[in-house]
């Protein structure tokens, strides 16, 4: 019986506690590595292009420099009619955006790389989220941002928290895709990698 082969090093290029949090409920042991990447949209850039394009870059720059180990890159961008929404950084921001979705449907596109160069090992999919917007009042935005303040979350709305309470429906064949990972297409990217959280010894 030949041994088995060791357990490749897992790294996840972002520095967003709500991917850490969502790829822990894998049991998996992890690094976290900052991608330091640039998130300027390009020309023209399609929020669904933009969201593939971060994931890769992000998981190429800390895969550059770990080369044996497979590393998993993610992006979130949100789309209103084809512009892409980004986390809006504060109060008033957050306030437009609220009122520019009340009523709305927002796609919000999670992108996931997961990078293995020592066995060429690279792939990159998108899971898309639909989320409808309740029709949403100034009080009913105020009241939920000082209760919660998703300043660091695209589109101004943690369905995680109270942020649900926005909101009319979520359409999507994995739900922690809007969280920010999607651990569904996550864990059989990882699979197909060499790395089975189920596996023996997580192999």
């Amino acid at each position: 019986m030949s041994p088995a082969l060791p357990r490749p090093p897992l790294i996840l290029a972002s520095t967003s506690r709500y991917r850490r949090e969502l790829l822990e409920r894998l049991k998996l042991p992890f690094e976290v590595r900052s991608p330091d990447v640039d998130e300027t949209p390009q020309a023209g850039e399609a929020p669904a292009a933009l969201a593939e394009r971060l994931a890769l870059a992000k998981a190429r720059a800390v895969a550059d420099r770990h080369p044996q180990a497979i590393t998993l890159g993610s992006d979130q961008v949100a789309d209103l009619d084809g512009q892409p929404i980004g986390k809006p950084g504060g109060h008033a921001a957050a306030v437009a955006q609220l009122r520019q979705m009340s009523g709305r449907a927002v796609i919000f596109h999670t992108a996931l790389a997961v990078l293995r160069p020592d066995t060429g090992f690279a792939r990159v999919l998108r899971v898309p989220v639909t989320v409808r917007f309740r029709q949403l009042g100034d009080a009913e935005i105020e009241t939920y941002l000082r209760a919660e303040q998703a300043y660091d979350c695209a589109g101004s709305a943690k369905s995680e928290g109270l942020g649900i309470v926005l909101l009319d429906a979520i359409e999507s064949g994995d739900p922690t895709a809007l969280i920010g990972l999607p651990l569904i297409a996550t864990a059989r990217l990882l699979r197909e990698a060499g790395l089975d959280p189920l596996g023996a010894d997580g192999r």
